[in-house]
């Protein structure tokens, strides 16, 4: 289910790059502004889910309903788009007020259905056992987002925009988070799931690690480079290759590919090491 929903995932985020250039243009901004709305959308989600949804809700129900409620909103944002970008060219002026306006139209469309899939990771997760066994099994999952997400940058690449066009792409895209929503539905109905939460409560919280927050801010701020570089990478490669959609989509794709090996690689090497704060500076200091 992980890789058809990262599968899908990928496709609108290129599809939604190709619908965004023609309202907010190509320019390196406006791919900042895409990958940096894609991203906070995904953050809102994880941090909101657990907050909005109780947890005694079934993780396959409520994961199922994502998928379907980012179908839904996709379709959406194909037929909205064309209004977005009118409104767009009528209020945006330059300088300053125009990069505001491009997050403005790119939040608008954007925002709510990368929270959903911001949402997905933290809801399946409550079907997992907090044990190494069910924490490994996290780690699949993610694996197989990503190679979803691989496959799905370059299926609508280089076959489905080749090929066809934005509408055929999305409901591709659509259909596939139709798929996977009712395939989790149907998991749900034959398994069996127990709310933790009640009988892990405790008076005394969790104490949480001191010098925490200094890892939550370098893991931020790993982000925030690695985002950078992909935005400098597309600009610069696509002066080699040129400013297309393969060039966009095979870059998106290597990059995955380089966080599946390299999460696969720390995952092995942090079981054994000594210090892993340690081991995240020299990743820092290597990058």
């Amino acid at each position: 289910m992980f890789v058809g929903s990262g599968c899908a995932a990928l496709i609108y985020e290129i599809v939604w790059f190709q619908l965004l250039q023609l309202v907010i243009g190509s320019s390196s901004i406006s791919l900042g502004i895409l990958l940096g709305t894609f991203m906070a959308g995904m953050c809102l989600g994880s941090l909101l889910l657990p907050r909005v949804v109780p947890a005694r809700e079934h993780p396959l129900r409520v994961y199922a309903w994502l998928e379907l409620g980012i179908g839904g909103l996709a379709i959406v944002i194909l037929i909205g788009m064309p209004l977005v970008g009118g409104v767009y060219t009528a209020w945006a002026g330059t300088g300053v007020v125009s990069i505001v306006m491009r997050a403005v139209a790119a939040g608008v469309c954007l925002l709510p259905p990368t929270m959903l899939m911001g949402a997905t990771l933290p809801a399946i997760s409550r079907w997992v056992r907090a044990t190494p066994e069910g924490i490994a099994w996290l780690g699949f999952f993610y694996g197989g987002n990503i190679a979803g997400g691989v496959f799905g940058s370059l299926i609508a690449g280089f076959y489905l925009l080749r090929m066809f066009d934005v509408t055929t792409a999305t409901f591709a895209a659509v259909a596939i988070n139709l798929g996977v929503g009712l395939m989790a539905l149907v998991f749900a109905s034959t398994s069996s799931y127990a709310d933790a939460s009640t009988a892990s409560t405790s008076p005394e919280r969790r104490a949480h690690p001191r010098g925490g927050w200094a890892v939550y801010v370098t893991i931020a701020l790993s982000g925030l480079t690695a985002l950078s570089a992909e935005v400098i990478w597309t600009r610069v490669l696509s002066l080699l290759f040129g400013g297309t959609v393969y060039t966009f989509a095979m870059i998106l794709a290597v990059f995955l590919v380089g966080l599946g090996i390299g999460s696969t690689i720390a995952a092995g090497f942090s079981r054994g090491a000594s210090s892993p704060r340690r081991a995240l500076g020299w990743c820092q200091l290597l990058l």
